[in-house]
């Protein structure tokens, strides 16, 4: 209920937010954006596995509270971050007389909200924007930051920009209805964020995995809050990546963008490949001498625990590497990888030799 949420604010000047964490508070979104908005326009953006479950019911809470609800569906997938979804919206959204004072409200997974909010930054130069996160990805990683954007053919999250909601409302019960895999797919994000920032974080996990793996309301509360706060740190300080601090977020990431690209964003879960990514990142962190045999056995075993993958694909390396280079840190035709120093703690680490990088895909 309203009373068991709690708020982790992001503190960004004139663009700070709440994000109201809690386990049952999805009842509660009608006074979350009576309280952060006048607007009385809603465009509800979804895909067709959330529709039924919670959007549609959003939408009639929002309804009976004498809001203008239009309900956009897109096809579930990475496939709909594309320029021609969100020429489709866009569309939509005139026919259907969205203004200026209208909102959008994103429910749903990284996908829709990455989607929606690419959406919301562009039509009439921007509307206001809040997040209704469904997925342990979106609810810890991805609905944070206000990093929005859409898919090119070759690079992922190529065409987009830095648009903060108003706010985000997150629910851990909803997970109890997220399919296993998907479930496992947030479970890398959250261990990411044990080894960039937060090296008790990452003791709890390995303490707590199987209250994890059961998803009891109280572990992934704390979890949920946790990554929020972390993330939020970091975007308080670097919100544009002008610095290069944001890019800490990113471990494992250059490896994960190309391991899904080769495949088409269809064989793997973005959290997957961010898991078999990490894996990747940590041995090639041995390799360059900055961290132990110890530490790539410790994170392996934890992400074998939440029963996620950690072999890499069959893919061509030569063309992983092509992949690679169009990854967003690469800086004057050098790749750039994060990579750890110590557990809770990692770096931006430019002129990796080619040859380090291929042996570090290899097991």
């Amino acid at each position: 209920m309203a009373n068991e949420a709690n708020i982790t604010r992001v503190d960004l000047a004139q663009r700070s937010y709440d994000i109201q964490i809690g386990s049952g508070n999805l009842t509660h979104l009608v006074p979350f954006l009576r309280e952060r908005t006048k607007s009385n326009h809603a465009i509800i953006i979804t895909d067709d596995n959330v529709d039924a479950l919670y959007a549609d019911k959003l939408g009639d809470q929002l309804a009976d509270d004498q809001w203008e609800v239009h309900l956009l569906v897109v096809d579930a997938g990475e496939r709909s971050k594309s320029s021609e979804v969100a020429i489709d919206l866009w569309e939509t959204m005139l026919e259907e007389g969205a203004d200026r004072q209208s909102i959008v409200l994103a429910v749903g997974g990284g996908v829709v909200g990455d989607l929606a909010g690419f959406v919301a930054a562009t039509f009439t130069r921007g509307l206001s924007f809040f997040q209704v996160p469904t997925t342990l990805l979106a609810q810890v990683d991805s609905s944070v930051g206000g990093k929005v954007g859409i898919n090119l053919p070759g690079a992922k999250n190529m065409v987009g920009a830095f648009w903060q909601p108003l706010g985000v409302l997150v629910d851990v019960n909803v997970l109890d209805s997220l399919p296993d895999r998907e479930y496992r797919a947030g479970l890398a994000e959250v261990v990411k964020y044990g080894v960039i920032l937060d090296a008790d974080f990452f003791e709890y996990l390995e303490q707590h995995t199987q209250a994890i793996n059961d998803r009891q309301a109280k572990a992934l509360r704390y979890v949920v809050e946790r990554c929020c706060r972390l993330k939020a740190d970091v975007v308080e300080q670097d919100e544009r990546e002008l610095t290069g601090l944001r890019a800490v977020l990113n471990y494992g990431h250059t490896f994960a963008h190309a391991f899904e690209a080769a495949g088409n964003y269809d064989s793997l879960l973005h959290g997957e490949a961010v898991s078999i990514g990490m894996m990747c990142a940590a041995r090639l962190a041995t390799r360059l001498g900055r961290m132990d045999a110890h530490f790539v056995k410790r994170q392996h075993a934890l992400l074998e625990s939440l029963s996620l993958p950690t072999a890499t694909p069959d893919h061509n390396h030569d063309d992983l590497i092509t992949l690679m280079r169009r990854d967003k840190k690469v800086d004057e035709g050098k790749l750039r990888f994060v990579l750890p120093d110590r557990m809770g703690h990692v770096e931006l680490v430019k002129d990796i030799r080619t040859d380090d990088i291929l042996e570090s895909l290899v097991p």
